[in-house]
């Protein structure tokens, strides 16, 4: 996991080859005026996905983790709390497994480090990292850029 600012990203853009990219459209976008949905940055290789969602309580929200793609979140509006739990300590998948066509396994476990990012800070989670999003009150605005791995 890693947690940064918009202002200062050159040091992790060597760390993948799509970095650079996506930092550079989302840093020379005005990230507020984006549409609800899916845009394309290099196809399937990253892509965004700008949503409003209610924020949850921490019982609430789920953890998650994804084998094909790394996240790197952004909230917009609101500030947004994260969870996260090294994926190696998780045991409880929640549901019925990984889901293929969304690259996604929900986990009964709980969050043993929480973290909040207001507009201008995003994290950068592997597969390596259980996370919990979208935990807050009212209404979240957030960027969840996705990168092939």
């Amino acid at each position: 996991m890693i947690i940064g600012s918009l202002n200062d990203t050159e040091r992790i853009e060597i760390l993948n080859p799509h970095f650079k990219k996506i930092f550079d459209y989302l840093k020379s976008h005005d990230l507020q005026s984006l549409p609800l949905g899916k845009t394309e940055i290099d196809g399937d290789r990253a892509w965004l996905n700008v949503s409003e969602v209610e924020g949850k309580t921490e019982a609430l929200a789920e953890m998650e983790t994804h084998d094909q793609y790394i996240d790197i979140q952004l909230p917009l509006e609101g500030a947004e709390t994260f969870g996260w739990q090294s994926r190696g300590e998780l045991t409880h998948e929640a549901g019925s497994g990984y889901d293929v066509v969304k690259d996604i396994t929900f986990y009964a476990d709980r969050a043993v480090v929480f973290f909040t990012l207001s507009e201008g800070q995003f994290c950068i989670f592997f597969p390596e990292d259980g996370h919990v999003p979208c935990i807050g009150t009212g209404k979240i605005k957030k960027i969840v850029v996705k990168v092939k791995i």
